[in-house]
């Protein structure tokens, strides 16, 4: 079992940056993150995955932010930057440990962190 624990999350005025991290307990070969708002269903937001040198983006945080993966720490970054108050959201990290996974889709991802609160003012 591969456990995830992210970091990095807090208040910030709209139009500033902030950078969420995660680190596995193992290796996987895709991590990526998803939120989730009050009231609303989690959605994607980036993944990136090692083996094929891919990442993917949200159309919502294309051009804003930037996911980023250390293989070697088994660690992704999440840098988030021209924040709007529509980010403000519990951000999960999520884990696959399929090869080829590069997706929006949550059934693909097997594991997941507890969640780090992003909130974004206006």
């Amino acid at each position: 079992q591969v456990q995830l624990v992210e970091s990095g999350g807090g208040l910030v005025q709209a139009g500033g940056s902030l950078r969420l991290s995660c680190v596995a307990s193992g290796r996987t070969y895709s991590m990526g993150w998803f939120r989730q708002a009050p009231g609303t269903e989690r959605e994607f937001v980036a993944v990136a995955n090692w083996l094929i040198g891919r990442t993917y983006h949200a159309d919502s945080v294309k051009g804003r932010f930037t996911i980023s993966r250390d293989n070697a720490k088994n660690t992704v970054d999440l840098q988030m930057n021209c924040l709007k108050p529509e980010d403000t959201a519990v951000y999960y990290c999520a884990a696959s440990r399929a090869p080829g996974t590069i997706t929006a889709a949550e059934k693909a991802y097997d594991y997941w962190g507890q969640g780090t609160q992003v909130t974004v003012s206006s």
